[in-house]
């Protein structure tokens, strides 16, 4: 190629369509292993085999790099849910999130907001952010079902729907309990679908998720030796 005015073009290396999604996952893999004050961008730039110059290309902070790998991981572990029915979206959701939490990845996960949310205020809001982001979700299955004619309450409140479910979770974990099995969504769904959906008889719809998450495997944390 002959240089245009002058000015010789620039070779540089080709860019990786791989770097983004393995910087996230060493970025929750180390925010696991260390907390956020223990996790560096020096660390997750050495794990993920790219240079500190790619992260910040990519994100300005290292606050915003945690943001955005937690939320990531969570809407990879514990995606939305497009069934058909309120009753099925949160069947779905609360199985998939009940499998997540008896995870080791999950349950790891879990302990350290808990334990780090109470003591640093930066990693309160990314775990805020994280709620946020599902009660936003949730608000959006409760629109789909009020358009299909679904008789939900106005009183359902998507706030209140996520913030109870993860007070389960680390209700849980404070006290060292189990988290309660993947068998138990109907049981906790079924204690929402009560407040929020008029009419609710029980008759749960088939989603076809049963299936799929027994076949499901939650990843383990990458090895970083």
């Amino acid at each position: 190629m002959e240089p245009i005015y002058g000015v010789r073009p620039r070779r540089g290396r080709p860019r990786d369509p791989e770097a983004e999604p393995r910087i996230r996952r060493y970025a929750v893999q180390l925010l696991l292993e260390r907390g956020f004050d223990g996790m560096t961008v020096d660390d997750v730039a050495e794990a993920a085999g790219v240079g500190k110059a790619t992260i910040y290309r990519r994100w300005a902070s290292k606050e915003l790099l945690a943001n955005d790998a937690m939320a990531d991981l969570f809407d990879m572990e514990i995606p939305d849910a497009d069934t058909g029915s309120i009753a099925g979206d949160l069947l779905e959701v609360y199985r998939t999130a009940l499998a997540f939490a008896n995870s080791e990845r999950g349950l790891a996960l879990i302990r350290l907001a808990v334990a780090e949310a109470n003591r640093d205020p930066r990693s309160a809001q990314i775990y805020r952010d994280v709620l946020d982001r599902r009660i936003e979700l949730t608000e959006a299955a409760l629109d789909r079902a009020r358009a299909r004619g679904e008789r939900v309450r106005d009183s359902a409140d998507p706030v209140v729907m996520v913030e109870w479910m993860a007070g389960v979770f680390v209700v849980r974990a404070l006290t060292g309990r189990p988290m309660p099995p993947p068998e138990d969504a109907e049981r906790l769904a079924d204690v929402t679908l009560r407040a929020i959906l008029e009419g609710w008889s029980g008759s749960w719809p088939h989603t076809g998720s049963e299936s799929q998450l027994a076949d499901r495997e939650f990843g383990d944390p990458p090895d970083l030796s």
